[in-house]
């Protein structure tokens, strides 16, 4: 296939969205397609909506691709474009997070009616859990894959044997994994441990410029209840760093507002860290409340001080639950389970086909039960 991939910026971003763009990319190309990396310039949102009216996006993308792959991200800037092109195939929508889907101040009837109006300027699309797809399908009604994240690694990175004993060692080891803004609850994090009793530590890892103000806000109540030294704020970190912090870790806690799928959660349960996540999106799809980690409810810091006090106190469940995030982590699809679905949905469209001819149930064979 000859393909086009459409992208807000590098595609080298480190967010999990970018990572499974990234990998989608690689999976084609080792399979022969071609695929053109097509990076368009991401400014305000209304910024992006008068960019997609530039004759020039439209000359760069009407080219006869077989399949035209835009991340929906990109959506503000192609909605008025799709409906001018006429040479590719088929276009199709990779949706990770779907500006219209979560419970948001800014989820207002405008930026609906244009996100609507983008998916209706599609020929399919694809999502990385069901949640995001039910949300598409208020929207609207076209086929439709939903195709999985993997994971970290390919198998589990510790042994049942060593998150048992680690379970049993202290003191409580605490991360937090992702952007420090609003929409991961860090504050709502900080809160929870304050009250927390007990010998504990936490590490939060992520990036800290893209909400300046709230992250000074994190570290001023760090700072004001007096747990500077018990909760280190450490910024982005490499590869390696985050592996020794996974490999060390009893439970990964991020309350987010929603997450469309919440790969983070996945990366720490192959390393049999309990996940504490958000119960809004798609985590519960493969986090089994009270078997192999936790759902909450964003902004509820007791409800996960309950949780923290829970495991701390009872080492035994503790250990339990990490063994149980390693067999869901286990039972997960991979990279190349997933990916290769989605090539298959691609050919079909390519070929002109329903892609339900060629991949059937796309939901109930993706659905990890």
């Amino acid at each position: 296939m000859d393909i086009g991939c459409v992208v807000y910026g590098s595609l080298d971003q480190t967010s999990g969205g970018y990572r499974y763009d990234r990998k989608l990319v690689e999976h084609l190309r080792a399979e022969g397609d071609s695929v053109d990396v097509i990076s368009i310039s991401q400014r305000g949102y209304a910024a992006n909506l008068f960019a997609g009216l530039s004759g020039s996006l439209r000359r760069r993308l009407n080219q006869p691709y077989d399949i035209l792959l835009q991340d929906e991200l990109c959506h503000p800037s192609l909605w008025q474009v799709n409906r001018r092109l006429h040479e590719p195939t088929a276009i199709v929508s990779l949706v990770h997070l779907l500006r219209a889907g979560p419970p948001r101040r800014w989820n207002r009837l405008l930026v609906r009616r244009i996100e609507r109006s983008y998916l209706r300027s599609v020929d399919a699309t694809i999502s990385t859990s069901n949640d995001t797809q039910r949300r598409v399908e208020t929207l609207t009604d076209m086929p439709s894959l939903v195709a999985y994240p993997g994971g970290r690694t390919e198998q589990a990175a510790l042994t049942p044997e060593d998150v048992r004993r680690r379970a049993h060692t202290d003191p409580l080891r605490v991360l937090f994994v992702g952007t420090v803004s609003p929409r991961k609850e860090t504050l709502t994090l900080v809160d929870a441990l304050n009250n927390v009793e007990g010998s504990w530590t936490a590490d939060i890892v992520g990036a800290l410029e893209a909400h300046p103000e709230y992250v000074a806000r994190v570290q001023s109540t760090i700072g004001r209840h007096g747990l500077d030294g018990q909760i280190t704020v450490h910024g982005p970190v490499s590869t390696d760093e985050l592996t020794r912090l996974l490999q060390r870790s009893h439970v990964l806690i991020v309350p987010s507002q929603y997450e469309s799928f919440g790969m983070v959660y996945l990366e720490a349960m192959e390393y049999g860290v309990v996940p504490i996540a958000s119960a809004i999106g798609g985590a519960s799809e493969y986090i089994t409340d009270g078997e192999s980690g936790f759902l909450v409810d964003p902004g509820n810091p007791g409800q996960i001080q309950t949780v923290v006090e829970v495991v701390q106190q009872n080492r035994e469940l503790l250990a339990s639950l990490a063994v149980g995030a390693l067999k869901q982590a286990q039972t997960h699809p991979n990279w190349e389970t997933s990916l290769s679905r989605v090539r298959e949905f691609l050919l079909a469209l390519a070929d002109g086909e329903t892609p339900a001819e060629r991949v059937s149930n796309t939901v109930q064979d993706s659905t990890v039960n």
